[in-house]
């Protein structure tokens, strides 16, 4: 959408009742840091994306969550004036509900069908295990203590239990017995380790976002790197929408591209959730975006090292199983 200034109500494009309950919103014409609210928080408080802070309540950035979109207030993060943004939308099971599965008691909001849902937690400084809501086990948890400034951990099953990345940095990933307590999570819980101010320390609140594959609709994975303009092809089983990839061997930017921004291949305009930098364009960093996946297109290290591993998050344009038990076919671009 493109900002003007104003107080005001967006409407998605997609039939439906698509009510959001986490959103991240970037602006790509201007420097400013993600907004990332969500339903339980509520939908005025905000966390950014890119940086450590703690919440703010900003009343004048998103104002509401609506039944088939979002209202905006008139500030220049998320609504300047002739600005373009790019927003991302992800459907809960609205206000949530309380989650006795673990050691601690969470709210969630889970949308079991989607395999995403929102985790609102006390920490405890004691080894615990939270219960997320979703039926299986999540493939990516993104953790924030929303009391304090700390950085936003990042747990992907491609990596395991023992490995941990940071959401705000560009830095590779890094062995941890602590931040998940070395335990895979299950299909009711995930585990946090003691004295963690990222995920589990006492006196701290935490928010939790948590993504499960579902078969034509997600796929969360990774993919080595060849060092060549011709890179590797990434399956995922749809055409995604909307990717999101991270070097874990090395320093590298996580980077987003979506069929919004980029309507043809190359997809060459990319933002950067650890950066408040405006929106980049260029063959450096493209990807193509097909029928059942994307492939790299740069030879650009940090998406693309020779031998160098990269995780990824993808979401499809239209999902191949639909709930009428239909398929959805896939066309390329």
């Amino acid at each position: 959408y493109t900002g003007n200034g104003s107080a005001r109500s967006i409407t998605f494009d997609e039939s439906g009742n698509m009510q959001p309950d986490l959103m991240w919103i970037k602006s790509r014409g201007h420097a400013a840091s993600w907004l990332c609210n969500d339903v339980l928080r509520g939908a005025t408080y905000r966390l950014k994306l890119d940086m450590n802070s703690a919440q703010s309540n900003e009343t004048q950035m998103i104002t509401s969550f609506d039944t088939n979109g979002f209202s905006l207030g008139t500030s220049t993060t998320a609504n300047q004036n002739t600005t373009d943004f790019a927003s991302y939308s992800w459907k809960g099971a609205g206000s949530g509900s309380s989650n006795s599965d673990g050691s601690l008691t969470s709210t969630v909001s889970a949308n079991t069908t989607a395999g995403c849902s929102i985790v609102q937690y006390a920490g405890s400084s004691s080894a615990s295990t939270i219960g997320h809501g979703l039926g299986v086990a999540p493939d990516m948890i993104i953790v924030k203590t929303y009391s304090s400034g700390y950085e936003w951990a990042v747990y992907h099953s491609s990596l395991g239990e023992g490995q941990n990345l940071y959401l705000d940095t560009d830095g590779g990933s890094s062995a941890t017995t602590t931040f998940w307590n070395n335990t895979a999570p299950t299909n009711s819980v995930f585990s946090a380790g003691g004295n963690v101010i990222y995920t589990n320390y006492a006196g701290q609140n935490y928010i939790a976002y948590c993504f499960a594959e579902k078969k034509g609709y997600s796929k969360f994975g990774k993919y080595t790197g060849n060092g060549n303009a011709n890179g590797p092809f990434i399956y995922t089983g749809f055409k995604p929408a909307w990717v999101l990839t991270k070097a874990t061997s090395r320093t590298g930017r996580w980077r987003v591209w979506d069929v919004k921004r980029s309507t043809f291949n190359v997809a060459d305009k990319r933002l950067d959730p650890s950066s408040s930098d405006t929106e980049s364009t260029g063959s450096t960093e493209a990807i193509d975006i097909t029928s059942n996946g994307f492939k790299i297109r740069t030879l650009e290290a940090q998406f693309n090292g020779s031998g160098e591993t990269n995780i990824y998050m993808a979401f499809a344009e239209n999902p191949l199983v639909a709930n009428v038990g239909q398929s959805i076919p896939a066309t390329a671009r």
